[in-house]
């Protein structure tokens, strides 16, 4: 089996508009969630959220592209065109055949079918533009990435709620090692801040009115996001060869199915997709150093994960750090796994642990190293990435510093 390092990243979301801004931003404990600029806000009970600010379209694309991209869409161009950059790759040839682009997301173009039903219910209009279909379908973003960048090999998109990015990035990392691409563009995006996708949230009654506190016994719910990351993966020979910058290797990917509940998560569930992607990295767990955490800010996703992680890693669990950044730029639903990646990656390349902010009290259900507050510095090699979404889908990814 072929080896898969990562080697390159890009990112907007709201810590900052690209991976270095995110790094300093997570290293300085900066929290990206404030009051929502959407319209229709004062109809909403929730009016906060982790929105990428100063953020203008026109500056990117024109008028023709804007027409076609979503919002979720845009923030995937921009962070793919960062990522492809650092890597210097360019496609022509058998490695257009052999790249390929594998993306996450829940939503898609929900800004896009917002936008159309208000016009079509509330306005009475009668008409709509004409590539509305091709704006907000959950392969947009995909496909706008591959006609960029002239990527020809399997390209597609995944939607498993809250661990898409996960389970896309799994994916890419499992054809590369697999022989089926030399190459693979992954990640993901969402943008759900829009009236619709927020009063929908507000349904399920999860959500925060003040702040995303993860783990913290004052905790009140999660906050949503909104932005992309993604990366390029390559295989490892490969890279060598082009004598490319490593910024770290995908060692193991492990997905499963709680089979349960759809929306209470199970222990079981999240601890058999550790355990895998342990045993598939070949790694023990006392390897690990850190966990970059689901941790949403509930009560039952908080406490399901704290005992999945004691349940795997035994009186190690107690030497782990496990943070989560959500608290700092709020959970992107499907796009969250590959902007908590940033984490991981930095954790290996910079020695550097994102902290949980807004942490104030102990929960006796959460007694793990939650790097509370404030960043640390930290030498690790093995990291993890965990994602459990509704529908009991696990996702979780092992990383080690090359």
């Amino acid at each position: 089996m072929k080896r898969v390092v990562i080697t390159g990243a890009g990112t907007i979301n709201p810590l900052g508009h690209s991976v270095a801004d995110t790094f300093a931003a997570m290293q300085a404990g900066t929290c990206g969630i404030g009051d929502l600029d959407i319209r229709d806000v004062e109809r909403l009970s929730i009016r906060l959220g982790g929105q990428v600010k100063g953020y203008e379209p026109d500056t990117y694309f024109n008028r023709q592209q804007q027409a076609l991209y979503d919002r979720f869409t845009q923030f995937t161009l921009l962070a793919a065109r960062e990522a492809i950059a650092q890597s210097g790759l360019e496609f022509s040839g058998q490695l257009a055949a052999e790249s390929g682009v594998v993306l996450g997301t829940s939503g898609g173009g929900l800004n896009t079918q917002d936008e159309n039903y208000r016009a079509v219910y509330e306005e009475g209009k009668n008409r709509v533009h004409p590539f509305i279909v091709p704006k907000l379908m959950n392969n947009a973003a995909a496909s706008h990435v591959s006609m960029e960048y002239n990527l020809k090999g399997p390209s597609f998109t995944v939607a498993t709620a809250c661990a898409s990015s996960n389970h896309a990035m799994g994916q890419a990392f499992w054809l590369i090692r697999n022989g089926a691409a030399c190459v693979m563009v992954t990640g993901g995006s969402e943008s759900m801040l829009c009236f619709g996708g927020v009063k929908a949230w507000e349904g399920l009654r999860v959500m925060s009115k003040d702040a995303c506190r993860p783990f913290s016994a004052t905790r009140n719910g999660m906050v949503q996001g909104e932005g992309a990351g993604v990366f390029v993966f390559e295989e490892l020979e490969h890279a060598k060869k082009r004598g490319a910058e490593i910024l770290a290797e995908i060692v193991g990917f492990s997905m499963t199915s709680d089979a349960a509940d759809i929306v209470m998560p199970s222990k079981q569930g999240a601890a058999r997709a550790i355990r895998g992607a342990l045993q598939d990295a070949r790694l023990n767990p006392s390897d690990v150093g850190y966990i970059n955490a689901h941790g949403t800010g509930t009560a039952a996703n908080d406490k399901t994960e704290c005992a999945a992680v004691a349940d795997v890693f035994g009186a190690h669990a107690d030497k782990l750090m496990i943070s989560s950044t959500k608290s700092m730029h709020g959970h992107l639903i499907g796009g969250t796994g590959a902007v908590e990646l940033l984490a991981c990656i930095m954790a290996l390349t910079e020695g550097v642990i994102a902290p949980t902010i807004g942490y104030e009290e102990p929960d006796p259900e959460c007694a793990l190293d939650v790097v509370p507050n404030t960043a640390r510095e930290a030498k690790v090699d093995v990291v993890l990435s965990n994602a459990f979404a509704f529908g009991g889908l696990n996702a979780v990814l092992a990383l080690r510093k090359h």
